[in-house]
């Protein structure tokens, strides 16, 4: 379901459960089913069927989903997953010490990182050598974090996979920088 621009209508049975489950933060597991017919979601021993809505106008493609979304909502209260966290089994104090560590360490790296890239690259050149990746990183790479970590989540089923998106991506640069990138020690830069 990578939809990076909204044009695409993901109104199949299959879709419509997929995008349910996933928004609602629920783990799946893909099962292949006989062609022709409509997806079924199996919660504990229920099974909720889904609907297709592919030749439904919009506003009766909307409504399909609403039904199938709360269908599924409803057999998963039944089966005992909370509807939402449950604010007194959450660890605010260590959710905030790891965003605190996140945020240190990503102080710490901005900080030298500029004087590094202006050591890297010659003068004239510099310019272009800094511009060129850091928005290939930040704006391709990273913006399209949340489509493509959706579509490897309603892919996949397991809510955590869409992780593997940046942590590739993270594991390419670590390699990058740790075989690629020269000492510049003692180079001048006015080159």
């Amino acid at each position: 379901q990578f939809d990076p621009v909204g044009k695409a209508s993901f109104t199949s049975s299959c879709d419509i459960a997929k995008s349910v489950l996933a928004n609602a933060g629920v783990s799946y597991i893909n099962e292949a089913g006989q062609p022709g017919q409509l997806a079924i979601v199996r919660v504990g021993m229920a099974t909720i069927p889904s609907l297709d809505a592919r030749d439904a106008p919009k506003d009766v493609a909307k409504a399909i989903k609403a039904t199938v979304e709360g269908h599924i909502k409803e057999g998963l209260t039944r089966a005992g997953y909370p509807a939402k966290a449950d604010p007194k089994r959450m660890n605010l104090p260590g959710a905030f010490g790891v965003l605190m560590i996140f945020v240190v360490a990503s102080t710490a790296l901005f900080g030298p990182i500029a004087a590094f890239l202006v050591e890297l690259f010659p003068t004239r050149i510099r310019y272009t050598a800094l511009s060129l990746p850091y928005h290939i990183g930040t704006g391709w790479v990273g913006g399209f974090v949340p489509f493509t970590a959706f579509a490897i989540v309603a892919s996949v089923g397991n809510i955590y996979s869409g992780l593997w998106y940046p942590f590739v991506f993270t594991a390419i640069a670590c390699a990058t920088c740790l075989f690629l990138v020269p000492e510049t020690v003692g180079r001048p830069l006015d080159v």
